[in-house]
Order: C-alpha cells, then sequence, then structure tokens
C-alpha cells in the first residue's frame, strides 16, 4: 500500500509550532488523528513536508509497548521521505525544495569520538531517536505518521533524483552505507555516505508499507 501525504501545510512557517499526526494515546489503543509540537526552525534545521513514511514492525513493537519505556503519545515513523519546505539561516547542505529522508535518529551527543568521524550511529550516549525518545529539551520527540517535520541538517538524508519518494521511505539500500561485520561479528564501524546521519537509514524497513497523513 502506498498513500502520499498531502501538503496541506505549505505555507507553514517558523511561527507554526504544531502539525495534523496520527497517535497511539496508549499501548491497547488504536492510531488517533491529533496535533503535535514541532519546534520552530532553528539555525541549522530544515523543515519537511513529508511525502511518504514506512511502516515497519519497530513502529508497531514501540506503540504497543513491546519492548518497554513507551513515551505517549507516540507518533511512529522513521522511515521519512519528503521535501524541504524551509530552511534556517545557517543550512548549507540544503535547498528548499530538495528531496530528502530521515531515519532512526534524529541527533546525537556529537562529543564522543564516534561522533567526531561522522560516525553518529555509533554515539556512545544512543544518540536521539526519531521517535519515542526525549530531545535534548527534554520533550518527546515525534516521527512520521504527521505532515511535517524540523530536522537538523546533519541528520537529514539527500534522497537522490532517481529514487522515487516512495521508493525511499520503504528500501534503505539508495541512501545506507556499506555495513560490514567485524570477524567478532559485530558491525564494523560503517563508511560515511551521503550526510553524518547516512547510517541510520540502514534500519529502514525494505518491505514496509507506507501510510497517509491525517486528512
Amino acid at each position: 500500500m502506498r498513500a502520499a501525504f498531502p501538503g496541506r501545510l505549505g505555507a507553514m512557517t517558523t511561527n507554526v509550532t504544531t502539525v495534523p499526526a496520527y497517535a497511539a494515546p496508549a499501548a491497547n489503543a488504536p492510531l488517533e488523528r491529533t496535533t503535535v509540537p514541532r519546534r520552530p526552525v532553528g539555525e541549522h534545521d530544515v523543515l519537511i513536508e513529508i511525502k511518504y513514511a514506512g511502516i515497519c514492525h519497530s513502529d508497531i513493537h514501540q506503540a504497543r509497548d513491546g519492548w518497554g519505556e513507551s513515551i505517549y503519545p507516540m507518533v511512529p515513523g522513521h522511515e521519512i521521505a519528503g521535501v524541504v519546505a524551509e530552511t534556517g539561516p545557517g543550512v548549507t547542505k540544503f535547498r528548499v525544495g530538495d528531496r530528502v529522508g530521515v531515519g532512526c535518529f534524529v541527533d546525537s551527543c556529537r562529543e564522543c569520538d564516534h561522533c567526531r568521524q561522522g560516525l553518529e550511529q555509533y554515539c556512545v550516549t544512543g544518540g536521539t531517536g526519531t521517535y519515542n525518545a526525549r530531545d535534548k529539551d527534554g520533550e518527546p520527540t515525534y516521527g512520521g505518521y504527521s505532515t511535517h517535520i524540523v530536522v537538523d541538517e546533519n541528520y537529514t538524508l539527500r534522497i537522490p533524483e532517481g529514487i522515487g519518494l516512495d521508493e525511499a521511505a520503504r528500501c534503505s539500500a539508495p541512501a545506507s552505507p556499506s555495513t560490514r561485520r567485524s570477524p567478532t561479528g559485530r558491525p564494523a564501524p560503517a563508511r560515511r555516505s551521503r550526510s553524518s546521519a547516512s547510517a541510520a537509514s540502514a534500519t529502514w524497513a525494505s518491505r514496509s508499507r507506507t501510510r497517509s497523513a491525517p486528512r
């Protein structure tokens, strides 16, 4: 199933802080339409108009509190594909209209050896999840089952022109780095690819569905 995310908030500016979304209010409750806050577009942020978001089984586990420590209300979705609608004044990697994606994390400590090497996926603090996590301000993060998301440019992925946005939301291959295994069987550090957060897409589901945005 493929469903587009209509761009009903195309005129959204830094003054708008809430967007329509689908959220799980509790572990045993179905998703419901609601609104969630988005931070104003900061110096190095990009505002992304979400076109597609994959449905990964990990979203179901999280929404149903299958792994514990779920934060409600929860807006799942870490396989995000869309278009840049606005950029912060310090953004250098993207421009309005660029096709971009967001993987499973949106921030990290930026101070450990891995982060300084551009390997934030190995951040010793574990990084900040795209959803069901706490941002640096202590507020919950909300995922891609919404119309828009604000993400730091360094944790945003560029989607090549030859890849459809619907495909990008369902497959990790186009933006993923080569993941190697060490003799111990543990993942070896991946090479940096396209952006400092490219390896985040390695967890995108290759056969996940996509969910439509709230109408």
